[in-house]
């Protein structure tokens, strides 16, 4: 009886399997498809995360600039939004990612029309990161150069600088990639050459007035409101998870390993630069903290996949200790960048993406994978600083660059915008009117 009873469940579950074997098979025929549409879903998280860094950024560097100048540096962060992401829908995405034989630009994909969901969503994905590396400048030249001046320097950095150096890089033709260069979410496409795209713009640009005396005297110019500027931090802390993340694998097998190593190497920058100024028996600065742990999350962002944790932490901390050695030499040679974005985003940008050749997770140290990241590093300095130095150099003898003395001193809320941030403590400028 006991066989016959396993004959009939046999039978039963025999006759089962071949009902079930076509709805089980076409399961597994969508199972890729469900795969990339969470994927997309991801992404496309992913991507809002990294526009609303752009609200970081605003807070961020508005809290730094005094408060004459807030109203000014709000709408450059605001409006490059706009202006990066149709220039680099126009022009850079084709650049960037188009067909490219020679290894060095893009040649297709222009003015992208497309119904594909995929290439949609890496098209709004690459949109954040344009937008990102467009808007690092905007901090280090506030309170000085023209509004019209910088729109249009932060579209030159989005349809020529940035795309054609990522082109190299992410370009799967790229010459860089073909080299085996390491950069996973952008230390260097976006992070290094924005800050030396900005490092360009400031030396067109020069120091505010009063920023350094004619013997050389290095003198603070604080920002207005420090808890604005470290709420913006937070948001950029926040937002760098998904500027991170959407580099993960389509079957998020890396995607615990990236979030974990991103905020590691934060919380590791910020100690870094609280150690330097403790060695260096300097106060403990808030500013250089949070720039400390920005500077981290630069430095993770190249091997945030291919890192092991212990060294993304190493990476950070190493960061946290060169944002004052950055901001020291600017000071040395009268390079004046309002809210520390070069040392942050270029020196620590540099760091990063030799930190990821160094760091490797599996064959750390190899002297060939550290070469390639060096000539990477240098391909980017060698591209951003001169073009952008001379694309504003151009600017300024066709429109100029920076606005009037007069203007600076009194602020360009109002001499650029006719409004100001705070109108209960700066009614004799409301009042007086522009020429008063």
């Amino acid at each position: 009886m006991f066989l016959s009873g396993m004959r009939r469940c046999t039978l039963i579950g025999g006759a089962s399997l071949a009902v079930l074997a076509p709805a089980l098979a076409a399961a597994a025929d969508q199972a890729p498809a469900s795969v990339n549409s969470m994927w997309l879903l991801w992404l496309g998280i992913a991507s809002t995360l990294v526009f609303f860094m752009q609200a970081g950024f605003a807070l961020l560097e508005s809290g730094l600039a005094r408060a004459k100048n807030t109203v000014n540096v709000v709408m450059k962060n605001f409006c490059d939004t706009a202006t990066s992401t149709l220039g680099f829908w126009a022009l850079g995405h084709g650049l960037m990612f188009g067909l490219n034989p020679s290894g060095w630009i893009g040649t297709s994909d222009f003015f992208l029309q497309t119904d594909d969901g995929t290439q949609m969503m890496n098209l709004f994905y690459q949109l954040m990161f344009a937008a990102t590396c467009s808007t690092i400048m905007s901090g280090a030249v506030a309170e000085r150069m023209r509004f019209g001046a910088y729109l249009l320097g932060a579209t030159i950095t989005t349809l020529l600088i940035y795309p054609v150096y990522g082109s190299w890089v992410w370009n799967p033709d790229g010459w860089l990639a073909k080299l085996g260069f390491i950069d996973a979410a952008g230390s260097s496409v976006v992070h290094a050459v924005g800050g030396w795209t900005a490092l360009g713009a400031v030396l067109a640009l020069g120091p505010r007035t009063g920023r350094f005396s004619r013997k050389g005297e290095v003198r603070d110019i604080p920002g207005h409101n420090l808890p604005m500027f470290a709420l913006g931090a937070f948001i950029l802390w926040f937002g760098w998870m998904g500027f991170n993340g959407g580099a993960a694998n389509h079957d998020f097998s890396d995607l615990a390993k990236i979030l974990l190593n991103t905020n590691l190497g934060a919380c590791a920058g910020l100690l870094g630069a609280l150690l330097s100024m403790a060695v260096l028996r300097q106060p403990i600065l808030m500013t250089r903290t949070v720039n400390g742990a920005l500077g981290g999350l630069v430095a993770v962002t190249a091997g945030c996949k291919t890192m092991s944790p212990e060294y993304a932490i190493y990476a950070g901390a190493v960061a946290g200790l060169l944002i004052a050695a950055g901001e020291r030499v600017l000071e040395q040679f009268r390079i004046d960048d309002a809210v520390g974005a070069i040392p942050v985003h270029a020196v620590c940008g540099v760091w990063g993406t030799i930190a990821a050749g160094l760091f490797y997770a599996g064959d750390p140290f190899n002297a060939e994978r550290v070469m390639t990241q060096l000539i990477g590093s240098f391909a980017a300095l060698l591209w951003a600083l001169p073009v952008s130095y001379l694309s504003f150099k151009a600017l300024d003898k066709i429109i100029g660059l920076r606005v009037s003395a007069q203007d600076e001193q009194r602020g360009l809320d109002y001499a650029e915008h006719f409004e100001v941030g705070y109108s209960e403590f700066m009614a004799v400028q409301v009042h007086k009117g522009k020429d008063g």
